[in-house]
Order: structure tokens, then sequence, then C-alpha cells
């Protein structure tokens, strides 16, 4: 039974992992559920995940049996369809739960599923092929070019949605990645200088002494740039600096006042402070070993929004406690780091960055969704992998598990 246990899985320990967190997610679901005043669609939400989890255990079974080779083939047609299928979305997209005003899915008679999520997995493969296939890390900001481009396409697809979450997702496959292909740390920094550039363009004077500083550090630093690429820098923090007023116009009412309640939920706390008021309340109820499972009170009276998908992490810490939440947080620390053992370990470069890859996805999920439960990151509607209900979530979730489980096993040189 070990033995054709062991052929299925491919490999045991993140398989297992993989399927405890979906678990625990299907049984979380159906608490969320269980309240005062039960809401149909959530009630049979469980049920839904569950035919879901079903369909990601058969694609598992077929995903993981695809070679290397046939990933690699793939990858630009599949970079290609998941770009098409962004776009449709802003065409004849459709909103969902705390994205009720966004354009993430699609809907085809009785199925639903957003198009955002296999172009994760497309960009991922396609960026994997070109770093491996060029050779040698890159050494330069032009090295970065023909990457960046491959992952802001998809990301400003997104972003015109607009999914704020998801996007951020894209920016973790992509620095993982660049990373992992040998990158220096220094072209990664100023690859990133233009997000502090955006975030702090909300006042003029402190947006300057930033873009001063950048400049200082462009003349100082030790690392050698052409003088198009210093200049390029310069550019790109000005520019994050003129979007920002009109990025933040183009968002909905709701993810503007998301992104204002952040420091202080108690400044509109009725409004849109309530979420998060309401499930760090939620959190702080769990105690050492929670109330019960079932018995959670800010979920039974309907307190916690969106408590089956954005917010199940709420969940999970009023009914399991400080217990239940180590236990999670656990679970997802070995499943990110099996992704880098086996990344470490494999001799194929496009093995490991698709390894990497998936890593950067799923640690901007867990991390972002998890903080904003606790106020530690703004409220941006982001799923917690294989815990949060969502079908093409999910479903996708099982098949990055899959190609990371065969791109690990076909090298010789892959973990036991």
């Amino acid at each position: 039974m070990s033995g054709l246990l062991r052929r299925w899985a491919l490999d045991p320990t993140l398989v297992a992992l993989v399927a405890l967190l979906s678990l625990l997610g299907l049984a979380m679901i159906y608490s969320a559920g269980q309240t005062r005043f039960p809401d149909p669609v959530v009630v049979e939400a469980w049920r839904r995940q569950a035919v879901w989890l079903a369909l990601g255990l058969v694609a598992f079974t077929v995903v993981s049996r695809i070679t290397v080779r046939w990933l690699e083939w793939v990858a630009v047609p599949a970079y290609v369809i998941a770009l098409v299928l962004l776009a449709a979305t802003l065409v004849v997209g459709t909103g969902a739960g705390t994205a009720a005003g966004t354009k993430s899915w699609i809907v085809l008679g009785p199925l639903r599923f957003q198009p955002a999520e296999p172009a994760k997995l497309a960009t991922i493969l396609v960026l994997a092929r070109y770093l491996a296939l060029r050779g040698g890390a890159p050494s330069s900001l032009r090295d970065l070019l023909v990457p960046g481009t491959l992952v802001a396409a998809p990301l400003a697809l997104v972003m015109l949605q607009p999914d704020l979450g998801t996007a951020q997702a894209f920016m973790g496959i992509l620095f993982a990645t660049l990373f992992w292909a040998g990158t220096p740390l220094p072209l990664l920094l100023l690859l990133a200088s233009p997000l502090p550039a955006l975030i702090l363009a909300y006042d003029n004077t402190v947006w300057g002494v930033y873009v001063v500083l950048v400049i200082i550090a462009l003349y100082l630093w030790r690392y050698r740039l052409y003088f198009y690429e210093s200049v390029a820098v310069v550019l790109a923090n000005f520019a994050a600096g003129t979007i920002a007023r009109p990025l933040w116009d183009s968002l909905a009412t709701y993810q503007q006042n998301r992104l204002l309640v952040f420091l202080d939920p108690q400044v509109d706390p009725r409004g849109a402070g309530y979420h998060l008021i309401q499930s760090m309340v939620a959190v702080g109820n769990g105690g050492l070993s929670g109330k019960g499972f079932l018995a959670g009170t800010q979920k039974r009276f309907d307190f916690l929004p969106e408590q089956h998908t954005d917010f199940i992490f709420s969940v999970v810490g009023e009914e399991l406690g400080f217990i239940g939440v180590a236990f999670a947080l656990f679970a997802f620390g070995l499943l990110l780091a099996r992704l880098v053992r086996l990344a470490e370990d494999t001799s194929d470069p496009f093995a490991g960055l698709v390894l990497l890859g998936i890593f950067g996805a799923w640690t901007v999920h867990i991390f972002v969704n998890i903080g904003m439960t606790v106020g530690l990151v703004p409220v941006t509607g982001i799923p917690l992998p294989f815990v949060s209900y969502g079908g093409s979530f999910l479903l996708m979730s099982w098949v990055a598990t899959a190609v990371a489980v065969r791109v690990a096993h076909e090298d010789e040189r892959a973990v036991a």
C-alpha cells in the first residue's frame, strides 16, 4: 500500500501537507455555514468545495503524469491563452463576494471560473522556461526586461479588473523566480523601488525625499549600472508617483476604504473598518484552545464577513484557538519549506524555477490572507491556499501541486 501511495503521490510529504490543509479547509467551510441565520449559499459551500476537491485529486493524478519537457513546450501556448482569458474578463467578467465590484470571473452556463488562477501557473511556467533557456544569472536591469514584461502583462490585466490581491501574487512569482535564477539582490531592490514610490505618493514631500534618496543610492551604488539603466530607474519612480492618483481613482469605493482603514479601523467602525474589527475580535476570542468546532460566536451570529472565503482563517482562530492557528501555520511552513528543499535538490534549472514560482505565489497568498485577518496588511480579498472556499482556486492549487511533484520527481537528484 505504501509503495502504491508513493507512486501516486510522487512526493508523499508534499501531497500529505496539501491534503491535510484541504481537509482543514473543508471542515472550516462547513463550520462557516453553521450560523444563527443560515445563508443557503454558504451552508452548501462545503459540498461544492468537496466536489472541487475531488476534481482537484483527478487533475493531480493526470497532471502529475505529464513529462517536464511537455510542460516546457506548453508554457508559451498556455501563457497566451491565459492573457486572452484575462483580457476577456474586462469585457464579460463578473464579480463575486468581497470582489463584487471587480470583473474577475467568467461565467459559462453553470461554470464560473477565475482566469487569473490558471494565469498564475502559466506565468510561472513561461517565466521558468525563459530563465532556464537563457542560461546564466541576470546581471543587469536590461536582463530583467523580458522577465518583467512576462509578468507585467498578466499583472496589468488583473489590475484593470481591478483585483489587487491576485496582482500581489504575480509580484511574488516574479521576485521568487528572479532570486532563484541568481539575480543579485541590488538589482532586485532597484526593480522593486517604484513600489515604495507608488505608496509614498500620498504626500508629495515624502515622495520627493524618497526619489532623491533613490538618485543618491544610484550614484553611490557599488553595483555598476549603465547610464540608461539608472535613468530608467529614476523615470520608473517618477512614473509611479505620477500614476498613483489615477490608479487610486480607478479603484472601487470599497477597495479605497479597505486601504484607508488599514492604519486605523476605528475611523469607520460601522463601515469599511467593520470587517477588520470583527475579524480581530474573532481571532482574539479563540484564546489558547478555541471555542470549539462549530462553536464560534462571531461566526455563528454572522459578525464575520465572508467567513467561508477571505476570512476563513478568522474562523480557525476563533474555534481552534492558538493551538489550531499554530498547527495551520506550521503546516504552511512545512509546505513552503518542502518546495524550497525540492528546488535545492533538483539539477534541472526549469524545475527549480517552477518550484520557486509556486513558492512565491503561495507565500504571498498565505502572508496576505492571514495578515489581513489580524490587521497586519490591508484587506485586499485574497484566498488562503487549500483552506478558503473557491472552486477554481482549489483546483488550480492542486494542479500546481501536481506540477511541483512532477518537476521534482523527474529529476534523478530530487529528494526521496
